[in-house]
């Protein structure tokens, strides 16, 4: 007969178990308890009023979103279900179970905090000697909004849906007035009828005039490109000149057949997506330390492409305390270059490494060792940041980027599993992309100490 371990579950502990025996000295929750229990969270508290039941606390909230964000646990019902099932969620919640309801009340009312909380983050990631501001990687990645790309209406098929639905409402509305001539269908109600179809024209009539808006500032904003390059080759024909290229077409007002708007949430975009196709997407911007991988501010965008994220991405670095250092160099792909964007990095003293073009894999030995090249005689900006991601230093620089940024997004979307956002609406979801990168700070900074 086998050797087993004794199978008891009915004999009652001699003494009460303690909580602090339940995990391992390193495990996640523990880390998250800690740094939790060193927030001010004043700010949350006192939006409690304190009549009725006891409420649970912010701060147990709080670590199980952060834990649960860190885990890939999103759903709050998975969350309140968790903490009857898990260990770790047992522990963050001290043996409570806040229902699903609550968690999720909590997350959407307290998002407009999490900014403050996630700066008091990284203060307390620089008390603990895990990070200094210096060198900045910054990119964006596109994640799934919470609607489908098949509930997207463009302005044509809304144009035809309205025009068939009049139509229709004209011969309900003849019918209805001949009805003492004409024997009505069976079991139609003309009024029901012409009322639900009244309805859907309200709707409609809704989605063409956010079609509608968005047409005039997307006009407003190539007018104004258009504006600058006439301006940019009238400037060399002055000067004796002749522009190269073909001469620039003035954008054409009024929405475009297959502009768009989802019905389920209207503030997300049809944006293509690595490894082809699109998707009903936003795109979710990250400025990451390069010495430490740990994000430092973030910002959600509606625009397809990165080229006007410098600026925002700008605002929210240098608001940053002065306690956590200062950002020295800003590095990015060529989706971000322009001339506008590398005179906004050095506006803020801040050295831009903005790739112009791809880069070129697979460069031979001599050109991976060619010594540098010399340092052209200009005051032009872009000029000399081309030259400077020319020599060994910016090469090495900037190679900085792809192994900082990306591996971060690809954790965060494979391994913390947030590939589609919970909530809908671009605040809502800037704030559950902070609520991610706070988790993911929270998750790097437990596996820098034990590295210290």
């Amino acid at each position: 007969m086998g050797n087993f371990i004794t199978v008891d579950r009915d004999t009652d502990y001699l003494f009460p178990p303690s909580m602090q025996d339940w995990l391992p000295e390193d495990h996640l929750a523990r880390f998250v308890v800690e740094v939790v229990d060193q927030l001010d969270l004043s700010e949350l508290t006192r939006q409690y009023a304190g009549r009725g039941s006891p409420a649970h606390h912010p701060g147990v909230l709080l670590s199980l979103l952060i834990y649960g964000y860190a885990t890939g646990v999103f759903s709050s019902r998975k969350i309140e279900r968790a903490t009857h099932d898990s260990i770790a969620f047992r522990y963050l919640a001290a043996n409570t179970h806040p229902d699903h309801d609550t968690i999720a009340t909590f997350r959407r009312r307290f998002l407009p905090q999490l900014e403050a909380l996630f700066v008091q983050v990284l203060l307390l990631a620089r008390e603990m000697k895990l990070m200094k501001l210096g060198r900045i990687a910054l990119d964006g990645t596109k994640i799934k909004a919470n609607a489908s790309k098949h509930k997207a209406l463009s302005y044509a098929h809304a144009k035809k849906i309205e025009a068939q639905l009049k139509a229709e409402v004209s011969a309900l509305t003849a019918q209805a007035e001949a009805v003492d001539q004409m024997p009505v269908v069976d079991g139609m109600d003309v009024p029901a009828e012409i009322a639900r179809r009244e309805i859907r024209l309200q709707a409609l009539a809704e989605a063409k005039q956010k079609i509608e808006a968005r047409a005039q500032e997307r006009f407003e904003y190539e007018q104004a490109e258009y504006q600058q390059k006439q301006a940019k080759r009238q400037a060399q024909r002055d000067t004796g000149k002749k522009p190269r290229g073909r001469e620039p077409k003035p954008p054409l007002p009024g929405p475009r057949d297959n502009d768009q708007v989802n019905l389920t949430d209207e503030e997300s975009r049809i944006m293509p997506v690595s490894g082809g196709g699109f998707e009903q997407c936003y795109n979710a911007q990250a400025s990451v330390d390069t010495d430490t991988m740990l994000v430092v501010s973030s910002h959600m965008t509606q625009a397809t492409n990165d080229k006007q994220q410098i600026a925002p991405a700008l605002t929210k670095l240098c608001s940053l305390p002065e306690a956590l250092g200062t950002v020295t160099d800003l590095l990015a792909d060529t989706g971000y270059f322009s001339a506008a964007n590398v005179k906004a990095c050095l506006g803020e003293n801040i050295r831009p490494s903005l790739a112009v073009a791809r880069d070129q894999h697979h460069l031979s030995v001599f050109d991976r060792f060619a010594p540098d090249g010399p340092t052209p005689i200009t005051e032009d900006p872009v000029a000399l940041m081309k030259h400077q991601l020319m020599t060994q230093s910016g090469r090495a620089l900037y190679a900085l980027r792809k192994q900082t940024v990306e591996p971060v997004f690809g954790i965060i979307k494979q391994v913390m599993g947030l590939r589609q956002f919970s909530m809908r609406g671009l605040d809502k979801v800037a704030g559950e992309w902070t609520l991610a990168t706070l988790a993911w700070n929270v998750k790097r900074m437990n596996v820098l100490r034990m590295a210290l």
